[in-house]
């Protein structure tokens, strides 16, 4: 039996445990609340960090570099319709304002039409940009034709309304191109305001520029004499910098217009333009392959898209192809491997798909687009070109088999295929080379001249490396 002394003992030790336990949960309940405070004391140091001083100044430069673009190459054109002061000051003149309101629609149209932005209307002048929000390189000859057009509109315009010696409304233009800010502002509808030398010079030109004149400053006209009949005009006096050259436009050059005349262009203008703006598709498709082809893609990637770009256009001049088949040809180039973006096998067939969706932005016809695609299908193995330009590809693909770099690059292929898991040990594909390479033939006169001797040497030094 237990003593009194002992059963005083367990009911102290008792107590005590449960004592303890009081002591354990009320300490785990102030640990808890003690987390609560030191997250809401780091949450509120945070918010107050954020909207201190400096952090408010930092994201406010931040917002200001993301609501501001610097563009290297715009080409700015202001024109002053004349006749619109004279027209407010006649109390009459509700049906002139609204020939206005036409005007300033058809502008609208025009830029629209070249993609051309359109910056803003000042009283009585208009002002748009070409290259803005997208840079281009066409954007000089883009601006002109748009001139071209809004003068040829008002012309138009008063002959379907008025005599000769009772009209209201003429024009004159002033375009420069050269290096902008714009400053972006709006969320649904964006609008942009551009500044800079080259606005304040465009907007100089204008104000030197005579009646149904056309003028630009020398910088605009190295970039598009190709396409136009332009006269020296003169020196304009330009702040700082001098004297500045400007030529007037006449028209088109006879050679691209439709029966000479310089106003309408024709299929020689739009294959001459289209050569040029060809540099602007190729960086847009370059980018898209460095960004989106695989990996393991050690031959099939951007160098050598660029090398048979650069091998169609030197075969296609010394196989005498036209300007128009040198277009097709680079373009096919530039499209051969893009569908290695979408899938290895069956490659050539993604990318007809994306020329298909592509390349009608661009104002390539559909005889074309079924042009460039016939090229693209002719590189799938076994080659079997029918056509000239297929030929000319096909010998541009396979170009290395015949070069001086031959090993390193097909040793990028053997790599590519290992990854894949397409292709056993380098002595296996060795045999492979040679037995491909014997049985290859160029198609081109031009290829078999310069390629086809060292081929043969290639298949010499691979078969030396057989084991």
């Amino acid at each position: 039996m237990k003593t009194d002394s002992q059963e005083n003992l367990v009911k102290r030790i008792a107590k005590l445990a449960k004592h303890n336990q009081e002591l354990e949960e009320k300490i785990k309940k102030l640990l808890k609340e003690n987390e609560k405070l030191v997250k809401r004391d780091e949450k509120n140091k945070a918010l107050l960090e954020q909207f201190s001083p400096d952090m408010i100044k930092k994201k406010a430069g931040s917002l200001q570099e993301q609501r501001s673009m610097k563009f290297k190459m715009a080409t700015v054109l202001f024109a002053d319709i004349h006749g619109f002061s004279r027209v407010i000051s006649d109390i009459d003149s509700s049906e002139y304002m609204d020939e206005l309101d036409e005007i300033l629609y058809a502008f609208d149209m025009i830029v629209k039409k070249y993609t051309i932005k359109k910056i803003k209307t000042i009283g009585d002048t208009y002002m748009c940009a070409g290259g803005i929000p997208v840079k281009n390189i066409t954007n000089p000859v883009d601006v002109v034709m748009a001139a071209l057009e809004m003068r040829d509109f008002l012309v138009r315009l008063e002959d379907e309304k008025r005599d000769r010696n009772e009209r209201i409304w003429d024009l004159k233009i002033g375009i420069h191109t050269g290096p902008v800010t714009a400053n972006i502002s709006g969320k649904k509808k964006i609008s942009y305001d551009i500044k800079g030398d080259t606005v304040n010079t465009a907007s100089r030109v204008e104000t030197v520029s005579g009646k149904g004149h056309i003028l630009i400053s020398v910088m605009t006209y190295e970039l598009v004499k190709e396409f136009f009949q332009c006269e020296y005009f003169g020196k304009l006096p330009v702040k700082y910098k001098g004297d500045l050259d400007v030529y007037e436009v006449i028209g088109l050059v006879p050679e691209f217009s439709v029966d000479g005349k310089g106003v309408t262009p024709n299929e020689a203008f739009r294959i001459k333009f289209g050569l040029i703006q060809f540099t602007d598709i190729q960086e847009i498709i370059l980018d898209k392959l460095e960004k989106e082809l695989p990996d393991h893609l050690f031959y099939h990637n951007v160098k050598h898209t660029v090398d048979v770009v650069t091998e169609v256009e030197l075969m296609g001049w010394a196989e005498g192809c036209s300007d128009e088949e040198l277009l097709l040809l680079k373009t096919a180039g530039l499209f051969h491997d893009a569908g290695h973006t979408i899938g290895y096998n069956n490659h050539e067939q993604f990318g007809t798909e994306l020329v298909k969706e592509f390349l009608p932005k661009y104002n390539y016809t559909e005889e074309q687009i079924e042009v460039i695609n016939g090229i693209i299908m002719a590189t799938k193995m076994p080659p079997q070109p029918k056509t000239l330009l297929q030929r000319i590809i096909c010998d541009a693909d396979l170009d290395y088999l015949g070069r001086s770099d031959f090993i390193p690059v097909s040793n990028t292929l053997y790599d590519e295929l290992k990854a894949q898991n397409m292709v056993g040990s380098l002595n296996d594909w060795n045999k492979l080379q040679v037995k491909f390479i014997s049985v290859h033939q160029y198609f081109t006169k031009t290829a078999q001249s310069l390629r086809e001797v060292n081929k043969q040497k290639q298949i010499e030094r691979i078969q030396s490396l057989i084991t």
